[in-house]
């Protein structure tokens, strides 16, 4: 059983991503994770913003196994830019279009209001960009190329997800994947071949 600490950064990574930062109170958390409300603030004595920070970090960071799980095993680029889009297609339907990216979710609220939330999605959506430009460049592109591509991709999944929750529908990330597939095609013919 996963130990105080970790339940309640689950439960407030869950929380997050469902009714973002400023829908999520205190005593949701703690009892969504079990937890006695004052060990909250035993391990986060900086409350909320601390925990939403930390979550933040931890949760986005996690995110980048995606890369890893659809971009890296792919035979080839386009197909491991399909398989990206497909998995936000099936996420949304699996959970009903309840959850999306609980990063951009945060950001959109907080950008302009909390700069040590700002500062912890501006983290995890650089560790995203490298990590992606490191799995996309791997397919010969270059490096230009491969961080071109991955801030398309990152830029269209997550426009993407606010679409198709407010409609409950897949279907702009479906056109996402599209666009993002042509850009992919695009750079790929611009790379000189060896």
């Amino acid at each position: 059983m996963a130990g105080t600490k970790e339940r309640i950064m689950a439960a407030g990574a869950e929380l997050f991503r469902r009714n973002g930062y400023s829908g999520t109170g205190l005593k949701q958390i703690v009892t969504e994770a079990n937890a006695p409300f004052g060990s909250l603030y035993h391990f986060f004595p900086g409350g909320k913003e601390q925990l939403g920070s930390e979550v933040i970090r931890t949760s986005g960071l996690a995110y980048i196994q995606l890369f890893d799980l659809f971009i890296a095993p792919a035979p080839d680029l386009i197909s491991g830019v399909e398989a990206f889009f497909a998995a936000g297609i099936a996420t949304l339907e699996a959970t009903d279009y309840v959850e999306g990216c609980p990063i951009a979710t945060v950001a959109l609220e907080v950008a302009a209001t909390n700069e040590p939330l700002r500062q912890a999605t501006a983290e995890v959506f650089t560790a995203w960009i490298d990590a992606g430009t490191e799995r996309f460049a791997k397919f010969g592109i270059g490096t230009e190329a491969a961080r071109t591509l991955t801030i398309t991709a990152v830029n269209n999944l997550e426009g993407a997800f606010v679409l198709c929750r407010a409609l409950r529908d897949t279907e702009a990330m479906a056109v996402a994947g599209a666009a993002t597939v042509d850009v992919a095609r695009r750079l790929l013919q611009e790379t000189p071949q060896l």
